[in-house]
């Protein structure tokens, strides 16, 4: 059975009773439904009590909004909860992973290619201080995974490198900052993702690294966070079928490329047997392919429990999977050993965050308080410093920077892009409508003194026509050539600007136009500069090109600064903390 008296949760007696006394009074249906993470559907108060009450959760991860609106939500939960709830945050970037108004830092690989630890620990410390202000107590970061696939695209930006030392380091410092403000950081994706090419949101993803790459890999970093006193992981819907051939050399393939989330193998014999991990686990979102496929959902419940983990992430349906769960406790796929376990470490976790020790009108801080500690400008300027820190000259073979009114007055700006649609596009929307990075880069190169132009594409001008007029515009587009002196008599600089959101891939999709700018064949005619602000992998998409820089994001700041490096007023001082020349030879020239 579970220890709370050793790490993470390292509780007293009174802790300890607490616990154990909170397990002796719940009703079964309370037991149940105390094994569930809700994703709200609503801020109305009558909504959120009647979850409570219907359905007795563990904890919520909410839908995003502005600190206030978090704030009054989590204080009607946790006033009207029989026990106190987890309070989950997404904070991978910073505060606004908490609330909308909160305060970006920067994703996990900018913050690596700044080569300084102390900002993995700002962005940490700013994550807690704003998630902690309107009452959360617990957060799904640090992303951990290592990124060594670089057609992975939804790793991509989002985890801080593709070195094991350097991963675990900033892991640690993100995960001293937020504990400072009293929040449970969770890393994710055990057993980790970056090793296939595919998203485990949209289908099957295993990890294939053999028994000894894994422990030299993720399992050192997991010990060494373990070691540290993680209280939480989040477990990844990832198959890590060579260390079930380890445990059972007589697997079936089945068993092999089970999802950890449902994996016996994975969650109790790798997890809390071979590595010892005592803390709580929760399962990543429920309704992602790689779990939803695996099998019924009505067995999937149960068995994720069973196999390890202690929360289940997200109802799909309340009143079904409410049932489902307590159907598998009945027919014995969840024993009372099990349950018991999951509950202690759930409401271990809540007494390691003194939640039982407070009032229920105490959890959360005053509201004047809260609201005061929400977007500082000192905290803003943490990300200014990231931005000029992390944006990194990833290539640049030609003699070309800095670049100057002077000698490259006319300049040509062109967007790449990518596959509209999926994940990606879901996040770009959910944050609201956004000035796009080419308008903005734009404004600010203007202002340096440059004529600066957009392209629009001819596929662009296409898809504006009547739909009778597409077919026979489109077949034009194809068949049309054109002289290279339209660029080289007109521009005197072109700058390709890579705006791909992640999809099933993350690569730049290129039209079917011949001899327009939307394809930089024109390397060797006008000086190009292709600029990638969200994957830091484009350079493959591009080899030819001879000056290429990875900026991370599109923030305003971040293309403020990057601009100021291109005109020589900044160095360029990035470090690239993954592969961006992809393994090729040819991206190298």
């Amino acid at each position: 059975m579970v220890n709370l008296r050793v790490k993470p949760y390292n509780l007293d007696d009174e802790g300890v009773k607490w616990v154990e006394e909170t397990i002796k009074s719940m009703t079964l249906e309370e037991k149940i439904g105390q094994l569930f993470i809700n994703m709200g559907a609503s801020r109305d108060e009558e909504y959120l009590k009647s979850i409570l009450d219907n359905y007795h959760i563990g904890g919520v991860r909410y839908n995003p909004g502005t600190a206030e609106e978090v704030y009054d939500q989590n204080k009607i939960l946790q006033e009207n909860s029989k026990i106190p709830l987890l309070i989950a945050a997404n904070t991978e970037m910073g505060g606004n992973g908490a609330c909308t108004d909160g305060t970006y830092i920067g994703n996990e690989v900018k913050i690596a290619a700044t080569n300084d630890k102390k900002y993995a620990y700002e962005m940490g410390r700013v994550s807690g201080v704003e998630a902690a202000a309107i009452g959360c107590n617990w957060s799904f970061a640090p992303i951990v995974d290592i990124n060594r696939n670089w057609r992975n695209p939804i790793i991509s930006i989002r985890t801080w490198s593709a070195d094991v030392e350097q991963t675990l380091e900033l892991s640690l410092e993100y995960m001293r900052g937020i504990q400072e403000s009293g929040i449970a950081p969770a890393a994710k994706h055990f057993p980790g993702d970056g090793i296939d090419e595919r998203d485990q949101h949209l289908s099957f993803a295993p990890n294939s690294l053999s028994v000894e790459e894994w422990d030299a890999t993720f399992g050192r970093v997991y010990s060494g966070l373990f070691e540290a006193g993680l209280p939480s992981i989040m477990a990844g819907h990832i198959a890590l079928p060579e260390y079930v051939r380890h445990f059972n050399p007589n697997a079936t393939t089945q068993e092999l490329y089970m999802p950890a989330t449902l994996s016996k193998y994975i969650l109790t014999d790798l997890l809390r047997g071979k590595m010892g991990f005592n803390g709580l686990v929760v399962t990543d979102a429920s309704h992602m392919v790689a779990m939803t496929s695996a099998m019924k959902r009505s067995e999937m419940l149960p068995t994720a429990i069973a196999a390890g983990s202690d929360l289940f992430l997200f109802f799909n349906d309340p009143d079904e999977d409410f049932n489902w769960m307590m159907e598998g406790y009945k027919k014995g796929i969840i024993t009372e050993e099990r349950l018991e376990e999951a509950l202690t470490r759930i409401l271990g976790t809540k007494a390691a965050l003194g939640l039982h020790k407070k009032a229920k009108t105490e959890i959360l801080p005053a509201k004047e308080e809260a609201m005061a500690k929400i977007g500082l400008e000192e905290n803003k300027e943490i990300a200014k410093e990231v931005a000029d820190k992390g944006i990194t000259l990833v290539k640049n073979t030609q003699e070309l920077l800095p670049i100057s009114p002077d000698k490259q007055k006319r300049v040509l700006l062109v967007e790449a892009k990518g596959t509209e649609g999926g994940f990606g596009k879901f996040l770009e929307l959910m944050g609201g409508a956004k000035k796009k990075p080419i308008d903005t880069l734009k404004d600010l190169l203007e202002a340096e003194g440059f004529q600066v132009e957009i392209w629009e594409s001819p596929m662009d001008k296409v898809m504006k026509l009547p739909k009778e007029e597409m077919a026979k515009a489109m077949a034009n587009v194809y068949a049309a050539k054109r002289p290279i002196a339209d660029l080289t008599d007109n521009y005197d600089l072109i700058i390709n600007i890579a705006n791909v959101n992640p999809n099933t891939d993350q690569r730049v999709q290129w039209p079917a136009s011949k001899g327009t700018p939307d394809i930089p064949f024109y390397v060797n005619e006008v000086p190009t500069i292709f600029v990638s602000v969200k994957c830091p992998f484009h350079l493959a998409d591009v080899p030819q090109v001879k000056t290429y820089i990875n900026t991370y994001d599109d923030n305003a700041v971040t293309l403020e600064a990057l601009v100021q490096k291109l005109v020589g007023k900044s160095e360029f001082k990035g470090v690239s903390p993954v592969d961006a020349f992809c393994g090729f030879g040819d991206t190298h020239f």
